[in-house]
């Protein structure tokens, strides 16, 4: 009976998710949460915010926090990504370091493992993306982790095909502290309804228009409200782009680019809220809106985070 009870003592905690751009952070996520709350792309520096989701079971609590990738900042919003990353670091029980092993070791990851070195708290080496692989390759790449980081534990995943993912949580929960519930059992995110919708219409923004408009996008959501007794949610959006030959792209011939981005990101936004949605999207020219600070804070970049 002693046993019992230890065994299901309530653990929390919150895990920080970090690596290079594009080892499927996000994918991970959302897996794990079992909904869209962050958004995926196979392009590099997707998430610019921390994405925070929350795991909820009988015994245990884990509270994930998806970062922008770790690269070499070129504008004050690659610098803000790198400062949430950096920071979440510090803040967390533990962190998960996500490598793709597709790509193999590279100077993202060293620049990782150095930082990793200044901090104090426990790491796990997560190698995602192993159905792309044969068996016999990731030992390799395993033992070239582990003679550069004293990793608390190593374990291989597909975030895409959920692989393995069962084992690493077992392993989280167990390493987790006992501790309080955080948030109620049925919140998924710590983050309001308008920003997951804002970062639902980027993602098929970016989707649509891939190499034209990398990431001088932004979306504000200016307004969302029920549409009186009906069933009907009115989302108002404006798309930001940075120069006016991206507006014609995320506009396109006789507005084509832009319907296709509404009628897909209407369909996510449906199965969020629950309702059927209305969707209007504008689209505006912000010259060099990156390098503004005030400009990233209108677009929901917390100063508290910089």
């Amino acid at each position: 009976m002693n046993n019992i009870e230890t065994n299901t003592a309530y653990r929390s905690g919150f895990i920080s998710i970090i690596g290079r751009p594009n080892v499927g952070k996000s994918t991970f996520l959302n897996r794990v949460i079992g909904q869209k709350i962050a958004i995926m792309s196979d392009k590099p520096q997707t998430t610019r915010n921390k994405v925070q989701g929350v795991l909820t079971t009988e015994d245990s609590q884990m509270i994930f926090i998806d970062t922008p990738g770790i690269h070499k900042p070129k504008h004050k919003l690659g610098d803000f990504m790198m400062k949430i990353a950096q920071n979440t670091l510090k803040e967390v029980d533990l962190v998960l370091f996500m490598v793709n092993v597709e790509e193999g070791f590279g100077r993202g990851d060293e620049f990782i493992i150095e930082k990793l070195k200044g901090v104090k708290t426990p790491v796990f080496l997560v190698l995602n993306k192993i159905d792309q692989l044969h068996p016999d390759e990731l030992l390799p790449i395993m033992e070239k982790y582990n003679k550069l980081y004293d990793f608390k534990a190593t374990v291989p995943i597909s975030a895409l095909e959920g692989n393995n993912v069962e084992n690493l949580l077992k392993e989280i929960k167990n390493f987790l502290p006992e501790g309080p519930q955080f948030y109620p059992a049925d919140q998924v995110t710590d983050h309001p309804e308008r920003f997951i919708v804002s970062e639902l219409i980027r993602e098929k923004a970016l989707h649509l228009t891939r190499e034209e408009v990398p990431h001088s996008l932004a979306v504000m959501i200016d307004k969302m409200q029920p549409r009186g007794d009906k069933d009907i949610i009115d989302v108002m959006a404006t798309i930001v782009v940075e120069r006016a030959s991206q507006k014609g792209i995320v506009i396109g011939k006789q507005g084509s680019m832009l319907k296709e981005i509404g009628k897909r990101a209407r369909t996510d936004i449906e199965n969020l809220l629950g309702s059927k949605v209305y969707l209007e999207l504008w689209v505006k020219v912000q010259k060099d809106w990156r390098n503004k600070m005030s400009n990233l804070k209108d677009f929901g970049f917390r100063e508290d985070d910089y």
